[in-house]
């Protein structure tokens, strides 16, 4: 490794007592601390590409899940002691805007309209579709057809054959959740999940759960993320996508500097990297859904013509309110 650039991937969440406690930020300091809740593969890519464009700054990329990222972020306030947060969902980085630098130097106008924030304090990252992804020879195993529709995965034949990220904890299951309060109703849609309950091996931490979940065999059928999903078959990973009436669900994921570290050169020359080379980066080889305006991705082994659900309403009050719902 080259000792001018130290790389830290924590798997799980950080012990969070070793990052604490930092008060205000040396301006001259290349030390850059970054907060993920992104894949691994995806943050070796950034990772790989960032030690080669900055040989000489010592960054720190470490995971934690989408919810844990905004509470830190949230009880540390002022004194945050990461610089930068990558791939957080738009909900919580909604949450966390008075502590994130307003980008008034950055180009919005290369995204979509639909993806800017208003406020400009984060910038577009990637749109994260989901699906139903199978592991077929779980499901011939274990007798089991495999599902057509929401419905069917309610059967009994599927118990403890599912995998789901949990709501409350990932950006990735409250989109599905958002999605069927969308298209059925409230009360019909937390009906199904308590139903599903029932058939739910495990409620995952994070958006990638699932699809590890089908990878190691331990379940057949997993609500989980289309480009991850993509990334494992490309691997020759034996797992099919399947995509029910209501459509995909979707949310958007973003990048934001801590307002502590707006003076820092070193971490806006960073974040600059990371949300336009290496987000285009990204959006072609792991998120081909479309974010900015001059450039279709094209991705091997990415559905085509994929159908978007109703993602419609889904403010920062409202994602709060259905899930204390959820959690109680």
């Amino acid at each position: 490794m080259n000792k001018k650039y130290a790389i830290t991937v924590c798997a799980g969440i950080m012990a969070f007592g070793l990052l604490t406690g930092c008060g205000s930020k040396n301006k001259e300091s290349t030390d850059i601390v970054i907060w993920t809740s992104g894949e691994d593969y995806r943050n070796e890519y950034y990772l790989a590409e960032c030690q080669e464009k900055f040989p000489d700054y010592n960054i720190s990329l470490e995971y934690m899940n989408s919810s844990s990222i905004a509470a830190k972020v949230m009880e540390e306030g002022d004194n945050c002691s990461a610089d930068i947060i990558l791939s957080e969902e738009y909900g919580y980085l909604y949450k966390c805007e008075d502590y994130l630098v307003e980008l008034t130097d950055f180009d919005f106008s290369v995204f979509l309209d639909e993806m800017v924030p208003e406020s400009h304090k984060f910038t577009p990252e990637l749109k994260n579709g989901g699906c139903i992804i199978i592991n077929k020879s779980v499901l011939e195993s274990k007798g089991a057809p495999i599902p057509t529709c929401y419905e069917d995965l309610l059967d009994p034949v599927y118990k403890d054959l599912i995998s789901m990220p949990n709501p409350a904890s990932s950006g990735t299951g409250y989109m599905f959740l958002r999605q069927l309060t969308n298209e059925w109703g409230e009360d019909e849609a937390f009906a199904y999940f308590d139903q599903l309950s029932e058939n739910v091996l495990q409620y995952t931490s994070s958006g990638s759960g699932p699809v590890n979940a089908l990878i190691q065999g331990e379940v057949g059928i997993g609500l989980g993320m289309t480009s991850q999903a993509v990334v494992e078959i490309n691997q020759g990973v034996d797992l099919d996508i399947v995509f029910f009436e209501e459509g995909a669900p979707y949310s958007v994921y973003g990048n934001a500097v801590l307002a502590n570290s707006a003076d820092r050169e070193c971490v806006m020359e960073v974040f600059n990297y990371l949300s336009t080379d290496l987000c285009k980066g990204n959006n072609e080889k792991f998120f081909p859904e479309q974010i900015f305006k001059d450039f279709i991705p094209e991705a091997k082994g990415f559905p085509t013509g994929v159908q978007y659900g109703d993602m419609s309403n889904d403010t920062v009050s409202e994602k709060e309110r259905l899930l204390g719902k959820w959690i109680h």
